[in-house]
């Protein structure tokens, strides 16, 4: 039988329980950093979409489709693609005065109470255009889409 200096005292003992815990450590970060695998088309498509891309981070959307997330030039963007590499749908950040007069409106009237905190343009792989605007209540978020003449779509 082979044993170790640390097994036979007390620092040995702490020598272990120590050890211990840096393996449960290392081992959470490595499961934490594991990013999410991206289909070769899913990626080959963004990349000629967008070349210049920055700051690029890839979420599972849903089990067919992923988001990701990224900068281009001063553009903030979201874009979700299927697996087969296919563009569902584009999301840009835009400010929240150059949201449509009738969102804001809209807004005003419904939700006095709330302040309109980010904004985007999104449109779908069909050309469709609708806006969101992210309004907010203390710690309360809600989205609201519209369509481009400012009519309500999903709160």
């Amino acid at each position: 039988m082979i044993m170790f200096p640390w097994s036979i005292t007390k620092k040995g003992n702490i020598m272990k329980k120590l050890l211990l815990v840096m393996v449960i450590v290392v081992y959470s970060v490595s499961i934490n950093a594991q990013e999410i695998k991206v289909p070769v088309k899913v990626k080959d498509t963004f990349t000629k979409i967008y070349p210049k891309a920055t700051n690029v981070k890839w979420e599972k959307e849903s089990k067919n489709e992923y988001e990701v997330n990224f900068k281009n030039g001063n553009d903030e963007i979201s874009v979700v693609l299927d697996k087969e590499g296919n563009l569902r749908e584009t999301e840009t950040e835009i400010e929240i005065n150059n949201l449509p007069e009738k969102v804001l409106q809209y807004v005003k009237e419904k939700y006095s109470d709330h302040k309109i905190t980010e904004a985007a343009k999104i449109v779908d792989n069909k050309g469709k255009t609708t806006f969101e605007a992210q309004i907010t209540k203390g710690k309360s978020k809600k989205d609201l889409i519209f369509t481009e003449d400012g009519q309500l779509l999903k709160k």
